[in-house]
């Protein structure tokens, strides 16, 4: 007996525990995509499996819709892999162990992937049905959402025929999601010279400042926060001692994805031993007052000073020698004559480029009240031999805006002799005035909850943006149940919430009669 045998509605939770028992893990995909195939096959429904593993199943109209456009469902295959220290689970093998209390399905020691295998389940149920009201159905099931939306991107939407696109996959009943944020990688590099100390190596020593203790957070969910970021935050710090005194970056790190507020970030740098105590005066005098900038967003933030002697000494080469192995993509040993900085002209160039790049909230949304419209946010920053490498993550639901905030970096970069390169770029999906899925689902949602669906726009990217970036003129509308702790081992699927979801899901279908515009 399976574990969600006894829940309703059967066909929904048989396929979910069907699929949990396939590992599906971003880039781990072909086989819950044959799943897909051999479904469609079993129930003699058309079907599209292509290189990358997405799916897609075509299914007629249900009697007295055969004369209506097609309505695409969505989803994505994939699922993010966590487990619990000590848990023996092979996440690239095994079956999730399913267990449910009658109010949240969870998988023991893992994460569940109800992002997004409820989607699926939903729709396969809709598909094998023999007496649901329905317009022709294109579900759609893409592969490495939680990576990139690399699935949707590289799917070929030439074979689908649909005007309206019911996406699957959010988290919160009762809100529906109507448009969402563009992005794009912003990757600069700046060229860097080092010299071997430049200095008497008996008076300079090497010095490092960190930065912690920052909450960081998701770059689209968190940016409205407004938490600090602690590479910007390092920028300023190096910037406030280099106005007091000379000193030369050795190395500096800052994150570690462009898509979080790097709640981390810090440098080495060769400092003149006279100038030791005025360098932590001044790294003091910073921590209050960043102290005082951030209190309620970031109130265990904390300043670190730390000299480790001579920089020619045999534990300052240690330091450097372990700081750069953990930091640089290649292996750096240091030389047996001193430890190499980054000469006077790269270290000023760098600490003005950290001053001078935006970052942070640009602009909020005048149509959707409360939502960030357009942001940036410098998710890495690191080093190596010969550069210094700064990646943002642009995010913004007004193409223009986002163009915007690239040639801003385009041209603060020109200026500093920096070399700016471009990947992940995805459209945002705007705001549709003149939505009849929207309204259709309002209308639906108001008749059985009895209260007012919330209407919203999120600041990250979702596959929607995608689609209808694909196929013009595309009504789309995201929605889903309620799912606690997503991407976590906590993850929870509120089985009440799913019943509610799929009762409400077709009386949508039902109410969609759209004609084809060919037949208007």
């Amino acid at each position: 007996m399976g574990v969600l045998e006894n829940l309703e509605p059967k066909r929904v939770f048989r396929y979910f525990e069907e699929i949990s028992s396939i590992p599906h893990g971003s880039r781990d995909t072909k086989r819950i995509s044959d799943y897909c195939v051999e479904f469609a096959q079993k129930n003699a429904l058309k079907y599209i499996q292509d290189e990358y593993n997405n799916v897609i199943i075509f299914k007629d109209a249900s009697p007295g819709y055969e004369g209506c456009a097609p309505v695409m469902l969505q989803g994505h295959l994939d699922m993010v892999c966590v487990k619990e220290e000590g848990c023996s689970i092979d996440l690239k093998k095994d079956a999730l162990r399913l267990q449910q209390d009658g109010k949240y399905i969870t998988a023991a020691g893992t994460s569940l992937g109800g992002d997004d295998g409820i989607a699926i389940a939903i729709s396969m149920a809709i598909l094998e049905s023999k007496d649901i009201p329905h317009p022709p159905i294109e579900a759609v099931f893409t592969v490495d959402e939680e990576i990139g939306m690399q699935g949707a991107a590289a799917l070929d939407t030439s074979p689908l025929r649909s005007k309206m696109l019911i996406n699957i996959d959010s988290e919160e009943e009762g809100h529906l999601l109507v448009s969402c944020a563009g992005g794009v990688s912003v990757v600069t590099e700046f060229l860097v010279k080092r010299e071997r100390l430049g200095g008497d190596p008996d008076s300079s020593h090497l010095m490092e400042v960190r930065i912690k203790g920052l909450k960081g957070g998701h770059s689209g969910n968190e940016i409205d926060k407004g938490r600090a970021n602690a590479s910007i935050l390092l920028g300023r710090l190096l910037y406030s001692i280099r106005k007091a005194l000379k000193f030369k970056i050795v190395s500096l790190y800052g994150g570690l994805k462009d898509n979080a507020i790097p709640n981390e970030a810090g440098a080495l740098i060769q400092i003149e031993e006279e100038d030791l105590f005025k360098a932590k005066e001044e790294a003091q005098g910073f921590q209050s007052m960043i102290s005082n900038e951030f209190r309620s967003t970031d109130p265990e933030i904390k300043i670190e000073v730390l000299d480790y002697g001579r920089i020619d000494s045999d534990e300052a080469k240690d330091k450097v020698s372990g700081w750069r192995k953990r930091h640089w993509a290649e292996e750096s040993e240091i030389a047996a004559d001193g430890i190499d900085v980054m000469d006077s002209a790269s270290s000023e160039k760098i600490i003005t480029a950290l001053r001078c790049f935006p970052n942070g909230i640009q602009r909020m949304s005048f149509e959707v009240e409360g939502t960030v419209q357009t942001s940036l946010n410098l998710g890495i920053l690191s080093d190596s031999r010969d550069s210094v490498r700064l990646v943002f993550l642009v995010r913004s639901s007004v193409e223009s805006e986002k163009r915007d905030v690239v040639q801003r970096i385009e041209a603060i970069s020109s200026l500093l002799d920096g070399k700016v390169s471009f990947k992940g770029d995805y459209p945002a999906w705007g705001y549709r005035e003149d939505s009849q899925l929207r309204e259709i689902m309002k209308t639906v949602f108001l008749e059985q909850y009895g209260r007012e669906a919330e209407i919203d726009s999120i600041h990250a990217g979702v596959e929607c943006g995608i689609f209808t970036g694909k196929i013009e003129g595309l009504d789309a509308v995201s929605f889903g149940p309620n799912i606690k702790d997503i991407h976590t081992s906590e993850e929870a699927l509120d089985i009440e919430s799913v019943q509610r979801i799929w009762k409400y899901m077709l009386e949508v279908l039902r109410r969609i009669k759209t004609r084809p515009a060919a037949l208007d």
